[in-house]
Parts: C-alpha cells; sequence; structure tokens
C-alpha cells in the first residue's frame, strides 16, 4: 500500500491555516469551497498545543497562513508560543488586519519573516482581482512597515490570464518594496482557481513570455531578488514534484484541525484525514493511511512505476491527478508520458477566447 521508507523523517514545515475568514474574495484561493466557519476553528491553546508537538516532531518552519491569520485576534499569543516551540515563524498575509503597530507587536513576540500576496501592480486591477476595495494601498503600506522594522520580506503575487502581461511591473515592484524574494506563483487550479478557470488560465503565448521575462529578471537581480517560479501545469512537459514528494517534507493543519499532506487533498474523498483533536501530530504523520497513502513508489501505477523521474517528480500532483483524471493514483495529467495529457492541453483552448468575469471565495461557498 505504502512503499514508505523507515523510519520517517521528520516534516520540515507545517502551513498551519489558522482561519478560513478573509478580508479578501480573491477568486483564486486554493481554500476549498467549503471553507471552516469561525465556531469550528481550533481555539487558542489548541493551536499552541500543535506548535509544541511539531517542535517535538522535528519541524522546523510554521507558515501561519488562512484565509488572513490577522482575523484572529489571540494572533500575538500564537506567534509566540511557535517561538517558544523553537519555530521559524513565517506570517502568510494579505495584509488587511495589520495595523504598524500589531505588526511591531507581532515582531517583539518573535515573527521572523513575512509572506506579504499582492493581486497586481495598479490599485484598480489590484483590488479588484481581490475583491478587496483599498486593499492595494494597505499592501504597500504594510510593506513599508516591514521594512522599518527590519523583518524580511518575501512578495507573492499569483500569475494569470488577467494579470501575466504585468510581469515586469510585479517584479519591478517587489524589488521597489525592498523584498528578499518573489514568488511568481501560476495559478493552480485547485480550490477557488478551479470554478474560476475559464476567466483565470492564462494563454501559451502569456505563458512563454512570463518563462522569458522570469528568466531575465533573475540574471538582472541576482544578489537583489530571489525569484521563486511556480509555471503553468497545463503547458508543463512534465509534473511538479507533489509537496516535494506527498507526506515527505511539509503537512498542513488545517482551521478545524484536520491534518493533510497538501492544502487541497481533500479534493482525494479516498481518503480520511484525522485531527488533531482526535490523535497525535506525530502519530498522523508517521503511521495514519492518508499520509501513507502515497509515500514511496510502490503505489504507483505505469509509466510512472518504471519512470526514470519517479523519484524527481513523485507522480506529480495527486490532486491534480484527482481533478482530471478522476484517480489520485494516476500520473499527473501534466505529464507528456499520461494517457490523458491531451486532456489537459484540450482545456487550454478555453484560455485564447474565455470569459472573464470572476466567482469571488465567499465563506459560504
Amino acid at each position: 500500500m505504502t512503499g514508505a521508507p523507515s523510519p520517517i523523517a521528520p516534516p520540515m514545515a507545517m502551513l498551519a491555516e489558522l482561519t478560513h475568514r478573509c478580508p479578501l474574495s480573491c477568486p483564486y484561493c486554493s481554500n476549498p469551497l467549503e471553507l471552516t466557519k469561525r465556531d469550528a476553528e481550533l481555539s487558542t491553546e489548541e493551536w499552541c498545543d500543535i506548535f509544541r508537538q511539531a517542535g517535538a516532531l522535528g519541524v522546523l518552519h510554521v507558515h501561519l497562513s488562512g484565509g488572513e491569520p490577522a482575523s484572529r485576534r489571540d494572533l500575538e499569543t500564537l506567534v509566540t508560543a511557535a517561538r517558544d516551540a523553537g519555530l521559524y515563524t513565517n506570517l502568510i498575509t494579505s495584509g488587511i488586519g495589520l495595523t504598524a503597530a500589531r505588526l511591531k507587536k507581532l515582531a517583539d513576540r518573535g515573527l521572523d519573516h513575512v509572506q506579504l500576496s499582492i493581486q497586481g501592480t495598479e490599485q484598480e486591477s489590484a483590488d479588484r482581482f481581490g475583491g478587496y476595495k483599498g486593499g492595494h494601498t494597505r499592501k504597500l503600506e504594510v510593506a513599508q512597515w516591514v521594512a522599518e522594522l527590519g523583518l524580511p520580506l518575501t512578495i507573492n503575487a499569483v500569475m494569470h490570464r488577467q494579470n501575466i502581461d504585468r510581469l515586469e511591473h510585479t517584479i519591478d515592484t517587489a524589488v521597489a518594496l525592498g523584498a528578499r524574494r518573489l514568488e511568481v506563483a501560476t495559478v493552480q487550479f485547485q480550490g477557488w482557481a478551479a470554478k474560476n478557470r475559464t476567466a483565470l488560465l492564462p494563454t501559451r503565448a502569456q505563458v512563454e513570455a512570463a518563462t522569458r521575462t522570469v528568466e531575465a529578471a533573475r540574471e538582472r537581480l541576482a544578489g537583489t531578488l530571489v525569484i521563486d517560479y511556480v509555471p503553468a501545469d497545463y503547458y508543463a512537459r512534465f509534473p511538479k514534484p507533489c509537496m516535494g514528494g506527498w507526506g515527505k517534507v511539509g503537512l498542513v493543519v488545517t482551521p478545524s484541525g484536520e491534518v493533510k499532506p497538501c492544502h487541497a487533498a481533500d479534493i482525494i474523498k479516498t481518503l480520511d484525514f484525522q485531527s488533531v483533536r482526535d490523535a497525535a501530530l506525530a502519530d498522523i504523520w508517521r503511521e495514519s493511511p492518508a499520509f501513507n497513502a502515497f509515500r514511496g513508489i510502490d503505489w504507483m501505477q505505469e509509466p510512472c512505476r518504471t519512470c526514470d523521474r519517479r523519484e524527481l517528480d513523485f507522480g506529480g500532483c495527486r490532486c491534480q491527478a484527482m481533478a482530471i483524471a478522476g484517480d489520485a493514483a494516476a500520473t499527473d495529467p501534466a505529464c507528456e508520458k499520461s494517457p490523458l495529457h491531451a486532456r489537459l492541453q484540450d482545456l487550454t483552448q478555453i484560455a485564447e477566447d474565455a470569459p472573464t468575469d470572476f466567482v469571488y471565495r465567499t465563506l459560504n461557498g
């Protein structure tokens, strides 16, 4: 069933989805369509205990995310608890809900790093993509506060058909804001992005131009800005490694306490994800059927099972295989060796002349 190595190495990082509440309504949000309500969220003490368990398990980094983590009034306490557990703390935020004073409190409590999302480079379009008026202006203010505190800053920019032509401006904006790192993340079609695929999917020409832009910027800005690039799956020859390997590098804890190998894994309905309310984090990581389902290579079908790339990309994304092939164990259709690769490429035809209206993320799904 598993082909899992023994003993299983500890995860390097944990994504702590503190809440699904968020003032933004991004149509490409990776959160599931069925969002967790506030009354089902883990309590302050439950999160503090999870951080202690993560530190004991060997986790090095905790990414405090959401939704918008600043929607939690106890965020300062959670940062303290994570730091006390020996975890490097990274706040993944839209910036909405932060003030200069609150950000300073977080820094004083031990916050190590800020990852700030931007939806665009111009106020009108950025606010439209985020579904929040005034959001872009606030993000620029937050970036300035981060710089004044001397905290390292990463800018995260999800690129899609309606903003990818402004990629060069996005890179320039990251430099101007003093970011040390930029994530150029071409939209991944899970969660709300899948619901908005026709409005978000870039064209092949846009993707090829974006790749050239990133390559040129990496050369030009070497030593100034690190650029991580997530290319478009739908135009790929080979898939990306699924989370660095399913159950290999990281884990996700949802607002209600479910523990998953990746943020989109609940699309795989054959898996049962245990909760930290019912089991220890270390036991879930090492022993749960969901984490062991796609560890190693024994679970693989052909052509993955005998492919010389099987331990490079681990068969690709299990969630994308589920979404396109209807089988989480199938070869990721992004791979040119997949019998369903043509089906994925057929979907790219919608990008040539598609509507631009969004279905915005809402708490009610």
